[in-house]
C-alpha cells in the first residue's frame, strides 16, 4: 500500500498561486499583494503575461519581480479601477476578515485593495482561525507616535512591540515604523480597525475588515479548497 507524501506549505503556496489565474481577466490591470505566496501567483502570472495590460503592486519588492518577469507596473493613481487584487494573509476567518501586514506592506496593501471589485485572499489553510489576534497585529505609524500608540493598546491589553532589522527599527517603503501587537483577540474586527484607524500617528492597521477579502484559495492537502465570503 502506499500513501502520498503531504504538500509541503511552499506546494501549497504554488497551488492556490496557480488557482488565482482564473481570477485574473485577460486585457485587465490586476492588483498583486506581497509575501511569499504572492510570489508564487507572480511565477504563475509569469505564464500568461502576455494576456495582462499590467499590475499595480503593493511593494517595491513585488514591483521588481513583476518587472523581472516583463509585466509593466502602473503607478495606483494611474488606475481608477481594479477588477481583482491577490494577495496573502497572516490569519483569515470565516467571514474573510484578515490580518496582514508580516512583510511589513500593510499600508500599500490596504490602498490596492481599495482599488479592487474583488479581493482574493490565497494562503495555506494553517491561516484560517475561528478568531483572528493569534498572529501578532502589524500596525503601521509615524515613528514620533510609538511609545503613544503602544500605551493605547496596552489599555486594550495588548503588548505593542516594535518590529527591528539588523537591530534597528525596520523602516517600511513608506519611511515609518511597525508595531506588532500580541495579547489581543479580535472578536469585531469592523470595530477594532474603525477604532485603532482613529488614533494619532496610526498609518494602517493590519486588520482587513473595511477592505475585506470575498474570496479566499486555501490550500489544503486535498487541494485548492474556495471559500466565497
Amino acid at each position: 500500500m502506499t500513501t502520498s507524501t503531504p504538500l509541503t506549505q511552499d506546494e501549497l503556496k504554488a497551488l492556490v498561486g496557480q488557482a488565482a489565474l482564473r481570477y485574473v481577466v485577460p486585457g485587465d490591470i490586476v492588483g498583486v499583494g506581497t509575501g511569499s505566496t504572492v510570489n508564487k501567483f507572480i511565477d504563475a502570472l509569469a505564464t500568461v503575461k502576455d494576456q495582462v495590460r499590467g499590475a499595480v503592486s503593493s511593494s517595491v519588492a513585488s514591483t521588481e519581480r513583476l518587472r523581472a518577469i516583463g509585466i509593466p507596473v502602473f503607478d495606483a493613481n494611474e488606475v481608477e479601477q481594479l477588477g481583482v487584487y491577490i494577495d496573502g494573509a497572516d490569519e483569515i476567518d470565516g467571514q474573510g476578515h484578515m490580518v496582514k501586514g508580516g512583510g511589513a506592506a500593510l499600508t500599500r496593501e490596504k490602498i490596492v485593495a481599495a482599488l479592487a471589485r474583488q479581493f482574493v485572499c490565497i494562503a495555506d489553510e494553517s491561516k484560517l482561525v475561528d478568531t483572528l489576534g493569534r498572529f501578532p497585529l502589524p500596525v503601521e505609524v509615524i515613528p514620533m507616535a510609538t511609545a503613544h500608540v503602544a500605551r493605547r493598546f496596552a489599555a486594550l491589553g495588548g503588548q505593542a512591540t516594535l518590529r527591528l532589522k539588523d537591530g534597528q527599527p525596520l523602516v517600511t517603503d513608506n519611511g515609518q515604523h511597525i508595531l506588532d501587537v500580541t495579547g489581543l483577540s479580535i472578536t469585531d474586527p469592523l470595530a477594532l480597525e474603525s477604532q485603532i484607524n482613529q488614533w494619532p500617528g496610526v498609518v494602517t492597521v493590519g486588520i482587513f475588515a473595511h477592505q475585506k477579502a470575498q474570496v479566499c484559495l486555501l490550500g489544503t492537502a486535498q487541494g485548492v479548497k474556495t471559500l466565497t465570503f
